[in-house]
C-alpha cells in the first residue's frame, strides 16, 4: 500500500471509530454487520483473484457462528476477543481439511463443490434438534477483557472490536497480496501451467487461499453471531453464500477496502430498499448488480484506479 493509501486508510479507520459517538444506534448496528461480513468478502477476494469463486462461503461463515454460540454455552468463555479467535479457527480448521478436494478443482466444479458442502452443513443443523434445528439459538453476552458493558455500549463496543479485527486483516491480506504466494493468484487465474514449471506447487497455493478464505470467514461469522445475539442455519444457506459473491462483484477484487466498502453500500441499499420497496427490495438489488457489471465491471475499487490514473493525467 502506498503512502499515501495508508493515510487515508488510517483517517478511514479514525473517522469511522468517531462516528460511533455521533450515529444513532441503527447505522452503527447496521455498519457492525456489513463490516463483519466484509471479512467474509474479504476471504472471497482472495480466491477471486486466482480465478476462484466459492458458492460455499457461508458454510465458514456459520461454522465461526455456531461455534462462538456453542462455546460460551457449554465453556461459559464470555470474552469476544478468544470467541472471535476460537471461531476463526474452526472454520480455518474445516477449511483446511475441506481443502485437499476442493484445491484439485476449478471453475464451475469448485465452486458447486463448494456450495454442496455448505449445503450439507445446512441440512445437518436443521436435523439436529440440540443445535436448535431451524429455529437456532441465542450467543451469550460477550464481556470484552473482563468489561462486561450494556445496551448502547455493547453495541459501541461490539463496532470497535469489529473494526479493530477488520483493519488487522487488511494490513495482514495486504502484506500477503504483496508476497511472492500473493502476487501468483493472477498467474495461477491466467496459466496455472506455466506456474508448475516455475517450480510452484499450484494446489498448495489454492489450498493456503482457502485457509486463509475459511479462517476471514469464520471470524466474519464469530463476530455477527455475536453482534445479531442469535445462530441459525440460514447462515449455512446459499443465499448467504450469494449475498457474499453478490457484494464481492460489487466491490472487485483490486485491492483490499473495496471489501469492507461493498459491505457497508450493499447493507445500507438493502435496508433502503426494503424499507421503501419491502416488495419489491429484491429487484432494486438486482439493478444495483446489474448496473455494476453493466459499468463498472471492475467493481467499485476500480473508482480509485481511476481517480488515481486521472490525477497523475492532470499532474504538472
Amino acid at each position: 500500500m502506498a503512502h499515501g493509501g495508508r493515510i487515508a486508510a488510517i483517517s478511514a479507520l479514525l473517522a469511522a471509530t468517531a462516528a460511533a459517538f455521533v450515529l444513532p444506534d441503527w447505522i452503527i448496528s447496521l455498519a457492525t454487520i456489513a463490516f463483519a461480513n466484509g471479512l467474509v468478502v474479504l476471504g472471497l477476494i482472495v480466491m477471486w483473484r486466482a480465478g476462484l469463486v466459492s458458492f460455499g462461503q457461508a458454510m465458514y461463515y456459520c461454522i465461526g457462528a455456531y461455534a462462538v454460540a456453542l462455546i460460551g454455552r457449554w465453556t461459559g468463555v464470555t470474552d469476544a476477543v478468544a470467541l472471535v479467535l476460537i471461531g476463526g479457527a474452526c472454520a480455518g480448521l474445516v477449511s483446511f481439511v475441506v481443502g485437499f478436494l476442493l484445491a484439485r478443482y476449478r471453475e464451475i466444479f469448485f465452486a458447486m463443490l463448494s456450495l454442496a458442502f455448505s449445503m450439507i452443513l445446512y441440512g445437518v443443523l436443521v436435523k439436529t434438534e440440540s443445535l436448535g434445528s431451524t429455529d437456532g439459538f441465542s450467543v451469550i453476552v460477550p464481556t470484552f477483557l473482563g468489561y462486561a458493558p450494556h445496551r448502547e455500549k455493547l453495541l459501541v463496543a461490539l463496532y470497535w472490536l469489529v473494526l479493530a479485527v477488520c483493519a488487522s486483516a487488511a494490513v495482514l491480506v495486504d502484506i500477503y497480496f504483496r508476497s511472492l504466494a500473493g502476487a501468483l493468484a493472477i498467474p495461477v487465474r491466467d496459466n496455472e501451467i506455466r506456474v508448475e514449471f516455475l517450480g510452484m506447487a499450484v494446489s498448495r497455493l489454492i489450498h493456503t487461499k482457502l485457509v486463509i478464505s475459511g479462517l476471514l470467514g469464520g471470524m466474519g461469522g464469530a463476530l455477527a453471531a455475536l453482534a445479531v445475539g442469535h445462530v441459525d442455519p440460514n447462515m449455512s444457506y446459499w443465499t448467504t453464500s450469494g449475498e457474499f459473491v453478490f457484494i464481492t462483484i460489487l466491490a472487485g477484487a483490486g485491492s483490499v477496502a473495496p471489501a469492507f466498502v461493498g459491505s457497508l453500500v450493499f447493507e445500507s441499499v438493502r435496508s433502503f430498499a426494503f424499507a421503501v420497496l419491502p416488495q419489491l427490495w429484491q429487484m432494486l438489488l438486482g439493478s444495483v448488480l446489474l448496473l455494476t457489471i453493466l459499468f463498472l465491471p471492475q467493481g467499485l475499487g476500480s473508482l480509485i484506479t481511476r481517480l488515481r490514473w486521472r490525477r497523475n493525467v492532470e499532474a504538472p
